[in-house]
């Protein structure tokens, strides 16, 4: 008996499962530069503030001018390309045709609605932060006092920016809740955009001419060892907040690993688990291996054979982790929906008759309770413990190798 003629979103649900396609590639790519463009302009922003900043001063104002000067203008150039990367990502979703509709993205901005007002405040924010970080793209000005203070506006500004993309457009009917997830949300964007993004800023310095050329090779060498310790405690921190967060993202949206696998959410989420996962031992790398040693370099001076090596593999390191935090970012916007709900949709489907996809019921969001809050403390209490241990073991390897020799005495022969 033939089937009957059904419209093209009817299915007969009872046959197979609902797909959960990844979207088009175009979509994410242009989502991905978004992302990129405002995680950037944070990462490098907070990388001048906190690290190199401070590990310059004892060079003079000079070198520290240059580098802030080098950083900031990234910044700035990221900071006013996000605008177009943004606009383009609403004017493609606001598209009937699959095309780019500027007029409407546009007239999204401060619409009157609350979602208006947050696309609205992201473009601002993000122009603001590039405006007050263009004075420190002239290195006279990146060396005056004024640095510390346009350096923590336009940080401000920006990580402002970047949380409007997952702040609330709609009064919650839980405050606790929604709450409670905004701020892992920002653990995770801001925890990824100092780590992702210092490691490009640290590529970038990497470059010839960063240093002045009058700085000795002694003082280039206080400079990387103090600027990589400070940001690798600064790195540890957003590790340790990307893992917080993600565990609860992950309790939020998955119900067992087994829809790691039999799910679309959980693919893609698999995929970055493991690049996470393979950050995370570069990272580990470097923490224990390269960056004693190059306080050790430091210590010793910059003619020993040890220092072909460091130059050699710490900007290949640097450069694989820049690669793979942005294979990071790519693959997040495949994440649509839920692992949760996709498994629950799929074994509706087997017991439903034949109606629309849209029509299928959807799982619930998860109750809190009480043995919730004991495994939540006691993941965090676990995850921050494991990072301090990390960071005063690589201290401590560190000291280790700068330690002097004793020079043994010497055996009489008879």
């Amino acid at each position: 008996m033939p089937l009957p003629d059904l419209s093209p979103h009817v299915m007969t649900l009872s046959a197979a499962a609902p797909s959960t396609p990844l979207g088009p590639f175009e979509d994410s790519a242009v989502t991905w530069t978004t992302w990129v463009t405002l995680i950037g302009f944070v990462g490098l922003t907070a990388l001048a503030l906190t690290a190199v900043g401070p590990a310059a001063r004892a060079l003079g104002a000079a070198a520290q001018g240059a580098l802030t000067a080098r950083l900031a203008r990234a910044a700035v150039v990221l900071g006013v390309l996000a605008v177009p990367a943004v606009l383009s990502d609403l004017a493609h979703g606001a598209s009937a045709s699959g095309g780019y509709d500027y007029t409407a993205a546009r007239d999204a901005l401060y619409d009157g609605s609350n979602g208006g007002r947050l696309l609205g405040l992201e473009v601002t924010l993000i122009l603001l932060g590039a405006a007050l970080l263009a004075p420190l793209t002239m290195r006279r000005i990146a060396a005056g006092p004024a640095r510390t203070w346009l350096l923590a506006a336009g940080l401000g500004a920006g990580a402002v920016a970047l949380g409007t993309t997952k702040f609330p457009d709609a009064v919650p009917e839980d405050w606790g809740r929604t709450s409670f997830e905004t701020v892992m949300w920002m653990l995770h964007l801001l925890g990824g955009s100092v780590w992702l993004g210092g490691l490009a800023g640290l590529l970038l310095l990497l470059l010839p001419g960063a240093l002045p050329a009058a700085v000795p090779a002694a003082g280039r060498g206080a400079f990387w060892s103090l600027a990589i310790r400070r940001f690798s405690a600064a790195a540890m921190t957003c590790v340790a907040a990307i893992a917080l967060s993600g565990l609860f993202l992950y309790w939020e949206h998955v119900d067992g690993l087994s829809q790691l696998t039999s799910t679309m959410y959980g693919r893609v989420l698999g995929v970055k688990i493991l690049i996470f996962g393979t950050l995370l031992l570069l990272g580990a790398f470097n923490q224990f291996w390269l960056h004693p040693r190059i306080d050790a370099l430091r210590a010793a001076g910059d003619d020993r054979p040890l220092h072909s090596i460091l130059v050699r593999r710490f900007p290949a390191t640097v450069t694989a982790e820049t690669l793979l935090g942005m294979a990071v970012v790519f693959v997040a916007p495949f994440l649509h929906g839920s692992a949760r709900n996709q498994a629950f949709q799929a074994d509706a489907a087997k017991h439903a008759g034949a109606v629309s996809a849209d029509d299928l019921p959807k799982i619930p969001a998860k109750e809190v309770s009480a043995s919730t809050w004991v495994w939540g403390t006691s993941e965090t209490v676990v995850v921050i413990a494991v990072m301090v241990a990390a960071y005063l073991v690589s201290g401590r390897l560190a000291r280790r190798r700068n330690a002097p020799v004793t020079p043994q005495p010497a055996v009489a022969v008879s």
